[in-house]
C-alpha cells in the first residue's frame, strides 16, 4: 500500500529545513535502511533513511535542491503491490502507523516526525479520472494547510499549468518586499519557488540563513530559559605559553590555546561537576560523561561541535580530533549528531583581539567559558615589576544550576590549571 514519505525532525526545535538532494531515485527499489534524500537541519545536512520497504515514487510538485520543506511534509510515496478489486473505485489507503522517514546517527536514530494525512483525490477528479488513480502526489490541490504537497483536482485532469509562484515563495515575497511576478523562476515551467528570492531584498534586508535563525533561537532560549550570571578572572598563563612552546619545539602536532583549555576544563569540572549538570523539572541531571563543545566559527555561522569524553583523550588525540571537527564544520560537513550531548562549551575569540566578553550558555548545558586574548602585561614580582603572559577567562553559568560560590571554586580550580598546567597536559 502506499506509504508517505515524509520530512523527518533532525532536532527538538526544528520546524522546518532545507531540501538538499536526492539520494534515491524515482522508480527505485528501496528497503529499510536505504538513504533517500539528504535534508539540512538547523546546522547540519542527514541522510534520511526509509523504515520501509516499496518503489519510491517522486512527485512532479515535489520540493527542489534548495527549497525549504516543514517537518511532517508529504514529499514522495513508497508503493508496494497494488491491490484493486475490479469493479470498485480506487480506495484511499490510510497512512502507515508509524514514522515513515528517520535520521540515522552515530546515537541512534533521531526523532520520528508524526506524519500528516496522506494526500486523497478530490472526489470530482476520481470521477472524472475514468476509473483511473489519481497520483496522490501529482495534484496541486489544497493540502497544504497541512504540509501536504498536492492533491489531485478536476483542474489537474484538465492539464492546467500548476501556480506561477508557490505559496511560500508568495509569502516570502510579501514579507521582504519583492514582486515576484518580475522573476524568473527555477522550478517546471518557469515557477518561482522560494530559493528564488532568497537572495537580498531591496533596501538591504537580508533574509536569515537557517543556521543564523537556529543560532538566534537558542541564544534567546538560552536568556529566557535560565538565569545567567558571568564571572571573570584574569589568570597567569605563562606556563601554558612556555609549554605550548615546547610542543612546537619538539616537532609534534602543536594543539591550540582551545585544545589545552577543553583538558584543563575537563580536570576543573572532575573536581567540580555540577558546572556540567543539566536543569530539569526532576531535578539536577549529572553528567554521564565529559562531552564538551567548542565555539568554531564558519561562513554559515557559529557551530559548536563536540568532542567526547575529553578525560580519555591524549592532547595528541584531542589536537586531532578538533582538527577535523572544525575542518568539517567549516566545509558544512557535520552532522546533527556532532553538534548533540554537550555538558559544557569552551568558546576562544582571543585571536579577535578580545580580551574579555559575556559568552552566553548553550542550552540545555549550565555553564560556557569563554577564553579571551593571551597579552603580556605587567606584573608583580616581590618588589619587581615582570612580565608575564595573562589571559582572562569568562565563566557564564546558570544560577538555578550552581550558586555564586561554587562556580568561583570552579574557575579558581580552572585558573589554578592553567598556572600550572604540566601535570595535566604531559605524560
Amino acid at each position: 500500500m502506499p506509504i508517505p514519505v515524509t520530512v523527518p525532525r533532525l532536532g527538538w526545535n526544528m520546524e522546518e529545513g532545507t531540501f538538499v538532494e536526492w539520494v534515491a531515485a524515482d522508480g527505485a527499489a528501496v528497503k529499510p535502511g536505504d538513504v533517500l534524500f539528504r535534508l539540512e537541519g538547523d546546522k547540519a545536512v542527514e541522510e534520511v533513511e526509509s523504515l520501509d520497504a516499496g518503489t519510491l515514487r517522486l512527485s512532479a510538485t515535489g520540493p527542489q535542491p534548495g527549497d525549504r520543506v516543514k517537518v511532517g511534509d508529504v514529499i514522495a510515496e513508497l508503493v508496494a503491490e497494488a491491490v484493486e478489486v475490479a469493479g470498485t473505485s480506487p480506495q484511499v489507503v490510510p497512512p502507515h502507523p508509524a514514522c515513515f522517514a528517520a535520521t540515522l546517527s552515530p546515537e541512534g536514530r533521531g526523532c520520528e516526525a508524526d506524519s500528516p494525512l496522506p494526500t486523497t483525490a478530490a472526489p470530482v477528479a476520481s470521477s472524472e479520472a475514468g476509473g483511473l488513480s489519481p497520483s496522490p502526489l501529482g495534484g496541486e490541490g489544497r493540502g497544504e494547510a497541512r504540509g501536504v504537497r498536492g492533491r489531485a483536482t478536476s483542474d489537474d485532469d484538465q492539464g492546467h499549468a500548476p501556480p506561477a509562484v508557490t505559496p511560500r515563495a508568495r509569502r516570502l515575497a510579501a514579507r521582504i518586499g519583492i514582486d515576484p511576478s518580475q522573476l524568473r523562476g527555477s522550478g517546471r515551467d518557469g515557477r518561482v519557488r522560494e530559493c528564488d528570492i532568497s537572495g537580498p531584498a531591496p533596501g538591504g534586508v537580508e533574509p536569515l540563513s537557517p543556521v543564523r535563525r537556529a543560532t538566534a533561537a537558542r541564544m534567546v532560549e538560552s536568556l529566557r530559559a535560565a538565569a545567567p550570571v558571568t564571572l571573570t578572572s584574569a589568570v597567569d598563563a605563562t606556563n601554558l605559553v612556555n609549554l605550548r612552546a615546547q610542543f612546537k619545539a619538539a616537532g609534534a602536532a602543536v594543539p591550540t590555546v582551545t585544545d589545552l583549555l577543553l583538558k584543563l576544563a575537563a580536570v576543573a569540572i572532575g573536581k567540580h561537576p555540577t558546572l556540567a549538570a543539566r536543569w530539569t523539572d526532576a531535578g539536577l541531571a549529572p553528567a554521564d560523561r565529559l562531552d564538551i563543545g567548542f565555539a568554531v566559527d564558519t561562513p554559515a555561522g557559529l557551530l559548536v561541535p563536540v568532542v567526547r569524553d575529553v578525560p580519555a583523550l591524549g592532547l595528541a588525540a584531542l589536537a586531532a580530533r578538533t582538527r577535523e571537527l572544525t575542518d568539517r564544520a567549516r566545509r558544512g560537513a557535520l552532522a546533527a549528531a556532532d553538534l548533540r550531548g554537550g555538558c559544557f562549551t569552551v568558546t576562544n575569540l582571543g585571536a579577535f583581539g578580545v580580551d574579555a566578553f559575556t559568552p552566553i550558555i548553550n542550552p540545555p548545558e549550565a555553564a560556557v567559558l569563554g577564553v579571551g586574548r593571551i597579552a603580556r602585561r605587567p606584573a608583580m614580582d616581590g618588589d619587581r615589576v615582570v612580565g608575564r603572559e595573562v589571559v582572562t577567562l569568562s565563566l557564564t553559568f546558570d544560577h538555578r544550576v550552581v550558586d555564586g560560590a561554587p562556580a568561583a571554586r570552579f574557575l579558581q580550580a580552572l585558573a589554578g590549571c592553567v598556572e600550572n598546567p604540566a601535570p595535566w597536559l604531559t605524560g
